[in-house]
């Protein structure tokens, strides 16, 4: 317990401004789209773009690759959220039908497997099917996300656990101390999400449209 306290305690301490910043948005963005607010876009957005500066100093090119493919579903999922249509004030939380969650789930397993076979056959990487899985997964819960969908928070969950249990075992504290907050803001964000689709009132029906026969044959009936 000690050396993963003190392993938790030289992380902070010892993390570069940028590194610093990039926890500090981090957190906070996913805090706020734990509570659907429009800010969690435009601050992920900055921490995607530091996400992939420091990716790409550490010389990681497929990792500063992929922030891009979440900064443009963030950007995607800002104006999303904002046009929610039918004169709705804010879009809803809602849910995949089933047809829809085996085809993410499938297109999911279908980008994990193919990434991982190409980072272990042109790349050193020591654990390429991990690194997969989470780059595939989290594409999805960053789509499902877009969406307003509760699904989402399964996607991220899922990335937490499996990056938890790799670090940890890696011995690398900090970092799995750190998906611990994330795992724990996704959880958050299920329970949070489920309560306000839950609580988010039915489309009333519309009422009767008014009679338009003359009034003199309404008088006969």
């Amino acid at each position: 317990m000690n050396t993963f306290l003190n392993d938790i305690w030289v992380g902070l301490t010892t993390a570069s401004p940028l590194d610093q910043a990039n926890l500090v948005l981090g957190v906070v963005g996913v805090w706020l789209m734990v509570r659907r607010k429009l800010a969690a876009f435009p601050v992920g957005l900055v921490a995607v773009s530091v996400q992939g500066v420091l990716f790409w100093q550490a010389q990681f090119y497929a990792d500063a690759l992929l922030q891009v493919f979440f900064f443009t579903l963030l950007a995607y999922g800002w104006w999303h959220w904002t046009h929610p249509g039918r004169q709705r004030a804010e879009l809803p939380v809602t849910t995949q039908s089933w047809t829809w969650r085996l085809l993410t789930l499938g297109l999911a397993i279908v980008a994990w497997v193919a990434w991982g076979r190409i980072s272990d056959t042109v790349t050193d990487a020591p654990m390429p099917y991990r690194d997969a899985f989470i780059a595939a997964f989290s594409v999805a819960g960053q789509a499902l996300q877009a969406r307003k969908k509760l699904e989402n928070w399964t996607a991220w969950v899922a990335v937490n656990l499996v990056a938890i249990w790799s670090y940890w075992l890696a011995g690398l504290h900090y970092t799995a101390f750190l998906f611990g907050i994330y795992l724990f803001l996704g959880i958050s964000g299920w329970f949070a999400w489920a309560k306000a689709m839950r609580s988010t009132p039915s489309t009333p029906s519309a009422p009767p449209a008014p009679s338009t026969r003359p009034a003199a044959e309404a008088a006969h009936d």
